[in-house]
């Protein structure tokens, strides 16, 4: 799949390597320029449409790659690491997938239970289906012949189980796994596998974490009434402490530096008071990259006697992360993020000194009677897996990381004129690249990056027209803020989708600008901010 993939890239990338078309001066080398022949599997050549005065017009149609889009969207959400399924598929069924079936040993007139053992349930009952065996009867064989090999590698197979059921083995296995996946997830931000407690996500940890603390530290007769925030922080955490605000408490939304998006350690400092119980920081901006000072804030919020709370989805696994030496009481965690499953996530809270919160919802009192609910132990194997993996890839991972963004960023910069990353340009996950293109609109780039998945900001805020709030936190204005993009790099990127990228951007962003009237007064010299606009002359 990953040989197709470059193939269809490498296909894509040839057929870029010639610049836009230009105005023919005569319709023969029109004609000429129109019958470039296509390449399979990649772009075919712009369509050129003539109106009365034989002009040549940029037509979308014709500009589509027949395969997939590149994908370069990784702060959004990553692909599922091939060995995490491997280790998540032995859950998913009766059988499971069971992969590790490979390396038994059986001989040739056993090839049917070989290749049973070895796929999952659906795919096996397919194979012994050609024997015209019927469906009960296949469904009895497959079990028996799981059972056999199982006896045989001391391997789970039909680990299906309630991880809260006490009184059977199926209940214990499962519960094996979850506790398994809890240690490999502690591990790789050096925590106490008791510090860890399973969600859904991200979202429903911040939640937990803001709302919880904010009903045990601040619930009647209390008098803890007051959390500080930021004004770039994810939508999640916004919109809980705005719940809060309607329940009573006060929140301070602090603002951030211009173009970098640090947070004012001495605004913070002041903004503390002693009804203060709570601090809320992310740790890396989901929109810009940039990386919050956690251990100073950690330090600072410890001394004030302040509970810190950062939101960590985009830092973990990417960014070494030491709960201890940053002071952190608690943080949210998602799977999703690194490689992981969709759908599952994790708190961290502290032991010692202890951090309270009072639970979101009621139900049987699991995870520590915090978060209810029956744990999805396939989705908790592969968080473990993906945070295992994370842990010993993750200098690799960040060496190839810091590489392609670097040739994306000096690309950029170098091929296209009047551009600005957003974020800082130090403290950063290098992963995440946000540049704004002067007199660019993002939707339109957007809708011509067709062949390329990246977004204009946030995944959770995407379907609204807005521009970001997080760019305007930083003082970029509303015009410059709707011509930003974000992209997304990965442990699975390759060179030739940003060398197909940038290709792209050159060509598309050149084109919108020679369509606005705004971009030839600025290349004329003309400073925009000195006209009078005829609207402007009614006020």
């Amino acid at each position: 799949m990953i040989t197709m993939h470059r193939i269809l890239l490498t296909s894509s990338q040839r057929s870029l390597r010639s610049s836009r078309p230009k105005v023919a001066a005569t319709a023969t080398a029109t004609a000429t320029a129109t019958t470039t022949p296509t390449h399979a599997a990649s772009l075919s050549t712009a369509a050129l449409v003539h109106d009365d005065n034989d002009a040549n017009r940029f037509s979308i149609r014709g500009k589509f790659r027949t395969g997939r889009a590149s994908y370069l969207d990784m702060s959004s959400t990553t692909p599922l690491d091939p060995r995490v399924l491997d280790k998540m598929m032995p859950y998913f069924t009766l059988l499971g997938c069971y992969m590790r079936a490979r390396k038994s040993s059986f001989s040739r007139d056993q090839t049917v239970i070989d290749a049973t053992l070895s796929c999952s349930i659906v795919y096996a009952l397919n194979i012994l289906s050609r024997f015209n065996i019927p469906f009960a009867a296949r469904c009895s064989l497959t079990h028996a012949f799981a059972n056999f090999h199982s006896s045989r590698s001391n391997v789970q197979i039909g680990s299906y189980g309630n991880p809260h059921s006490r009184t059977h083995s199926y209940g214990w296995e499962s519960e094996s796994t979850v506790e398994d996946a809890r240690a490999q997830v502690a591990s790789l931000i050096k925590a106490s596998p008791k510090e860890i407690i399973f969600t859904s996500g991200a979202t429903e940890s911040n939640n937990l974490s803001i709302k919880g603390a904010a009903h045990f530290y601040g619930g009647e007769g209390k008098g803890k009434k007051h959390v500080i925030t930021t004004q770039t922080e994810h939508k999640c955490v916004l919109d809980s402490c705005r719940s809060l605000e309607q329940e009573g408490y006060e929140v301070t939304y602090l603002p951030v530096q211009s173009s970098t998006g640090l947070v004012d350690m001495e605004q913070l400092e002041n903004a503390m008071r002693e009804d203060t119980f709570l601090v809320s920081i992310m740790a890396v901006n989901n929109e810009i990259g940039t990386r919050q000072p956690i251990e100073e804030i950690g330090a600072l919020c410890r001394k004030k006697k302040i509970l810190f709370h950062t939101d960590a989805a985009q830092m973990l696994g990417k960014l070494p992360i030491d709960v201890n030496a940053m002071s952190i009481d608690l943080m949210s965690l998602s799977s999703h993020k690194i490689y992981g499953p969709k759908g599952i996530g994790a708190l961290y809270i502290r032991r010692r000194p202890r951090v309270r919160l009072e639970p979101l919802f009621s139900g049987g009192g699991q995870e520590r009677g915090l978060r209810s609910g029956t744990l999805p132990h396939t989705l908790c194997a592969g968080f473990g897996a993906a945070c295992e993996l994370a842990e010993k890839e993750m200098e690799i991972d960040d060496a190839w990381i810091r590489y392609l963004s670097d040739k994306l960023c000096s690309g950029i910069e170098a091929r296209i004129p009047m551009v600005t990353r957003n974020g800082h340009p130090e403290l950063r996950y290098p992963g995440c690249v946000n540049y704004s293109f002067a007199y660019v609109e993002g939707e339109s780039l957007l809708m011509a990056l067709k062949n390329v998945a990246v977004s204009s900001g946030s995944a959770c805020t995407s379907a609204s027209l807005e521009p970001s709030y997080v760019l305007r936190a930083l003082g970029v204005d509303d015009e410059l803020a709707h011509g930003s993009l974000r992209f997304g790099i990965g442990r699975f990127t390759s060179e030739a989708e940003v060398d197909f990228l940038l290709d792209l951007l050159e060509d598309h962003v050149g084109r919108l600008r020679d369509m606005s009237p705004l971009w030839e007064m600025v290349q004329e010299g003309i400073d925009l901010k000195t006209i009078q606009w005829s609207q402007d002359a009614h006020h």
